[in-house]
């Protein structure tokens, strides 16, 4: 994990749930959470990551529990633990999500099931079983997008329409719960260096043509995503909702014309 960045946000007695939470932007996102005092459960699909993200983290402070976004049981049995275990929930970070690259001719149909099960799925399933808990505690429901879930990629069309989901997801879901107190949002980083990319960052010649696109010059670290969620679900962004926030070091500022 990167070097820790003093947040002054403080979560202290909240209970955070955060999907996809082993690694990258999830785990950044559980560390900061903690460091903020919060107590965060953390899920994913393999149980031997989470104990091993659990234990980088303040101690008693992460609970690592094994489940898939994908499966509505494994869900309610997540949402109904943590209940039991604190009585409340505070704040859900839904993260966990998959990639699969390629034009529409060359993604099989059993891959486009995976990544929408993961994608978009996974996220109805949790924003399902965890909104009306929110409603209680005026909590806030904060997903990750992408850019690609704000315009196209070249060989990204599956990928793209699963993020896009999750964009529109939550602007509509901003405007029905609103009223009961619920704040819904997003984050769409651009290419930012987890494990899950690691194939294209470890290409220099590649991360160059991605760097080329970036105003600050860099690729993003999961920290520079991890503060903007603590922020979203903070009083500080009492007034945001309904928002697709790009981190993205100025991506999306481009018109797409070439840098000169």
């Amino acid at each position: 994990m990167s070097t820790s960045i003093n947040y002054s946000f403080d979560f202290s007695g909240r209970i955070v749930l955060i999907t996809g939470g082993s690694n990258g932007i999830g785990l950044a996102t559980a560390a900061a959470f903690a460091r903020a005092g919060a107590t965060v459960v953390i899920t994913g699909r393999d149980q031997e990551r989470l104990d091993k993200a659990a234990g980088q983290m303040p101690s008693g402070r992460v609970e690592a529990v094994r489940a898939d976004v994908a499966v509505p049981a494994d869900i309610q049995r997540l949402v109904h633990g943590i209940i039991e275990r604190h009585g409340r929930l505070d704040a859900v970070v839904s993260n966990a999500a998959a990639y699969v690259p390629g034009e529409i001719t060359d993604v099989s149909a059993r891959q486009w099931e995976h990544l929408r099960q993961t994608n978009v799925d996974g996220f109805f399933h949790l924003a399902k079983a965890t909104l009306p808990l929110l409603a209680e505690t005026g909590g806030t429901f904060t997903a990750t997008s992408s850019v690609s879930g704000l315009s196209g990629d070249w060989k990204g069309s599956v990928y793209n329409a699963s993020k896009g989901a999750v964009s529109q997801f939550v602007r509509a879901l901003a405007l029905d719960w609103g009223s009961r107190g619920v704040r819904v949002n997003a984050v769409a980083p651009s290419l930012t260096r987890t494990d899950a990319v690691a194939a294209v960052t470890a290409n220099r010649e590649l991360t160059a043509k991605f760097e080329e696109r970036v105003a600050l010059g860099r690729l993003g670290e999961p920290e520079d995503v991890a503060s903007v969620f603590l922020f979203l679900a903070s009083e500080a962004a009492r007034y945001v909702t309904g928002v697709v926030l790009p981190v993205d070091g100025g991506t999306t500022a481009s018109s797409g014309q070439a840098r000169v």
